[in-house]
């Protein structure tokens, strides 16, 4: 059974905690909290968040981690793509049973549905900001 890969939403509300702050260096334990995830996972995520250069970390004692850019310039395929998640569709790999059409068939026909949802699916994230994500945090109270 496939298991459901959360890094994309662990790297959205890591970035949307840090645009709640609004600037606030905040330490990857209180990330982690905030998650209610492993913290060497948050931290492996906001390692990556960094290498996108999608926020700066400090090390050492102190170490925390702040926005690199203001929520309005970051937008979810951002942090779609810095979280490296793989993509949001797939065509099983399980092999050809070569005596049924459908089989012999289906990947050919399905990748070209699969790589349109998955388009469609990033250029909507595109058009979505850390601003967006922040301001429906902040109505929700």
């Amino acid at each position: 059974m496939s298991q459901t890969n959360v890094q994309f939403s662990v790297a959205s509300h890591v970035m949307a905690a840090l645009g709640v702050l609004g600037g606030e260096p905040v330490r990857s334990s209180a990330l982690a909290e905030s998650v209610n995830a492993d913290p060497s996972f948050v931290r492996r995520v906001i390692s990556k968040l960094a290498k996108a250069g999608l926020v700066v970390t400090t090390r050492g004692k102190n170490g925390a981690c702040t926005l690199a850019r203001p929520p309005a310039q970051i937008t979810l395929l951002d942090i779609y793509r810095a979280s490296a998640a793989p993509e949001a569709f797939a065509v099983h790999s399980y092999t050809v049973a070569e005596n049924c059409q459908v089989s012999r068939n289906i990947k050919f026909c399905m990748e070209k549905v699969l790589r349109e949802a998955q388009e469609g699916f990033e250029q909507r994230l595109a058009r979505q900001t850390l601003a967006d994500v922040v301001a429906t945090i902040q109505a929700a109270g």
